[in-house]
């Protein structure tokens, strides 16, 4: 049986199956996106590509309503929020579209001695797997596929399991918009094909958003085959308030970080460090807010709401204290607030990928960033502090790839989104997306 299936996660039914890719199916795909990269990926101008994403975009917004629909019943976001991704995600198209000449012009290198000239020539390096998660079924598409098709790379997509219907329904957007036949190629494969995906030689490089385990598997088959990787992996990102002119506004945005898409997202804050002097007053606002909280849209599935409740329960047993605003229901799982979690909690270092956060009481500045560095993860974080120069100083001492600073929900498409350690690495969006999978090809030139 396929495990490709439409399961609304609100109520449990199956909604829709699509069947599995087989083996063939998947060769075939292979081959389409590898023809298309040695016709149009590498003969096309960069005009010509730029205008096939701009049409991306713009279908996109037409199709906003359709394809929220399509999450809505696929992931349980609400119909609103997945729009609003729909069409954060035809900003992505559009920035890529409109900026694919200036990123990918020839850049002159200046020469410290010698005649003639140098310059750096960016080009396509061919076809890319792309194997995406459920939390963001479009816009994490759109971050990967965007760059990549103006560029001239060409794209195998394996997108989650949950998510059948809205890969279909991109895959459409695709060709809808004039690209040619293999330049996006959507495939429901195995995670066994995947494997030899990943080795075939006409595969040059492949991007994975997942889970940790997801990106050791895949970044070790890629390394054993010498390919090129991207991972995007969890976070377990610190929300660090220092010092404060307004608490109540610093916990809506605590909270609000961690609650956002259900507190399924790998940027968002997880884990609340603030100071002495301002945590008990923190921490009772925080209870106030959890306790008024009502879970508006359920987790992706059961499981996942079972499996947070499972995290939950054996952090209280290692002697947290939480807060919650109810009891789970089926995949609807109730905001959560943990405290006294010591470093021997097994809660202590996980990520706990839905709507409930770990509160830390720290000592000074010192502390905080101690606190904040104190896991193997290293993807976002927030900085909230009334002192510039020690909200610098701290950005600069985290050890994460994004550090937001007295603002949650800032995320842009002109900012590079990546992280280090667990976290993977590479980047994604802005100038540095488009910088991941191209060939910086060096042209000596003497007379």
């Amino acid at each position: 049986m396929s495990k490709y299936a439409v399961c609304n996660p609100a109520t449990g039914e199956v909604v829709e199956t699509f069947p599995s890719a087989t083996d063939e199916e998947v060769a075939a795909a292979v081959a389409s996106a590898h023809d298309a990269y040695t016709g149009w990926g590498r003969t096309s101008t960069v005009a010509e590509r730029a205008a096939l994403v701009r049409r991306v975009a713009e279908l996109h917004r037409e199709r906003a309503g359709e394809l929220a629909k399509a999450i809505n019943e696929e992931m349980g976001k609400a119909l609103a929020a997945a729009e609003g991704e729909v069409l954060f995600s035809a900003d992505i198209y559009q920035y890529y579209a409109d900026r694919a000449e200036e990123f990918l012009a020839d850049q002159e290198i200046e020469l410290l001695g010698g005649e003639g000239r140098a310059l750096l020539r960016r080009q396509p390096v061919g076809a890319l797997l792309g194997i995406m998660p459920w939390n963001y079924p479009v816009y994490q598409v759109a971050r990967f596929a965007a760059p990549n098709l103006v560029t001239g790379n060409t794209i195998v997509l394996k997108h989650a399991a949950q998510c059948p219907r809205s890969a279909a329904l991109q895959a459409a957007i695709f060709r809808d918009a004039g690209l040619p036949e293999g330049a996006y190629v959507n495939v429901y494969a195995t995670n066994d094909q995947i494997a030899d995906v990943i080795a075939d030689p006409r595969i040059q490089g492949v991007s994975l958003t997942g889970s940790e385990r997801a990106g050791s598997i895949i970044g070790e088959i890629a390394g054993r085959n010498l390919k090129k990787c991207v991972l995007e992996l969890g976070g377990a990102d610190p929300f660090v308030l220092l010092s404060t002119d307004d608490l109540d506004g610093a916990v809506d945005d605590a909270l609000s970080a961690r609650t956002g898409n259900v507190g399924q997202a790998c940027n968002g804050a997880k884990r609340f460090v603030v100071v002495d002097d301002l945590y008990d007053d923190f921490v009772a606002t925080l209870h106030e807010r959890v306790a008024a909280a009502v879970a508006g849209a359920p987790l992706s599935s059961l499981a996942a709401a079972e499996g947070l409740a499972e995290q939950v329960d054996a952090a209280v047993a290692a002697g947290a204290h939480l807060v919650t605003s109810g009891e789970r229901n089926g995949a609807f799982h109730p905001v959560g607030v943990l405290t006294d979690v010591t470093p021997d909690n097994p809660a202590y270092h996980q990520e706990f990928f839905g709507p409930v956060a770990m509160v830390f009481r720290a000592a000074d500045e010192a502390d905080a960033v101690r606190i904040a560095n104190d896991t193997p993860y290293g993807l976002g974080s927030y900085v909230y502090s009334t002192d510039p120069e020690q909200a610098d100083r701290v950005a600069s001492a985290l050890e994460v790839g994004m550090v937001f600073v007295n603002g949650v929900g800032l995320e842009a498409v002109e900012l590079p989104f990546g992280g280090v350690r667990l976290s993977g690495y590479g980047r994604e969006l802005g100038s540095l997306g488009i910088e991941e999978f191209v060939n910086k090809k060096m042209i000596r030139i003497a007379r």
